[in-house]
């Protein structure tokens, strides 16, 4: 059984940084694309960051260019999410995916997913 579980979430003030991690059980996912999404409180959930499975392909959300990095550890079935310069508009749970096919660039709906950990960003 697949799982996908987020950690490192929490408080921080405007300006903070955090790092997020999605640890993967249940399979690998080298080959397969990982990614995160957030959704705040009465919004849709959005795309914030991807990357494919040989860690070439890292499209962003324009809105966290510059400021996230995603990685990922494959050895450790693991993707990152360093966020630095956090401001209060990135408030949100944040989840993981991963994709189920090896062609998918950016998972989707009937990908995996994560349970997702808060970020709450103060001003």
């Amino acid at each position: 059984q697949v799982q996908l579980v987020e950690s490192g979430g929490g408080l921080v003030q405007a300006g903070g940084s955090l790092r997020l991690s999605c640890a993967a059980s249940g399979r690998s996912f080298s080959s397969y694309a990982m990614g995160w999404f957030r959704q705040a409180p009465g919004k849709e959930r959005e795309f914030v960051a991807a990357i494919r499975g040989g860690g070439g392909s890292t499209p962003y959300a324009d809105s966290v260019k510059g400021r996230f990095t995603i990685s990922r550890d494959n050895a450790r079935n693991t993707v990152y999410l360093q966020m630095n310069s956090l401001k209060p508009e990135d408030t949100a749970a944040y989840y993981c995916a991963a994709a189920k096919s090896p062609f998918t660039v950016i998972p989707g709906t009937n990908d995996y997913w994560g349970q997702g950990t808060q970020v709450t960003v103060s001003s």
